[in-house]
């Protein structure tokens, strides 16, 4: 199988090498940081309203005053599937003063 050329491309690419099989559902995490808990509960609490199939998991990250946001979403992980999940989570979490921080499959 052939992935564009970008980021996310060569982590499926990398997931393919491993023995992944990219053509069956996984459990698909999207990775977000905040530096206050109350942006990251915020962000929970819209996706649990707004996108009811996402799992949100709030902790503390390893770095000091850092909050993590971790959806889970169960899909097929394609190119065109990761990109489009990742740009409505990141617009979220950028509405809330967070960002972006990858991405992952639960194995």
């Amino acid at each position: 199988m052939n992935f564009p050329d970008d980021e996310t491309g060569q982590v499926l690419a990398e997931m393919q090498q491993a023995g992944i099989d990219l053509s069956q559902s996984h459990e698909v995490v999207f990775f977000h940081l905040f530096e206050q808990e109350g942006q990251a509960q915020a962000m929970a609490d819209h996706i649990k309203e707004h996108l009811p199939t996402v799992k949100c998991h709030v902790h503390p990250d390893e770095s000091p005053n850092v909050w993590d946001v971790d959806c889970t979403v169960v899909m097929t992980p394609t190119h065109q599937a990761i990109v489009a999940q990742e740009e409505i989570l990141e617009k979220i979490a950028t509405n809330l003063s967070g960002y972006n921080d990858g991405w992952g499959i639960e194995a």
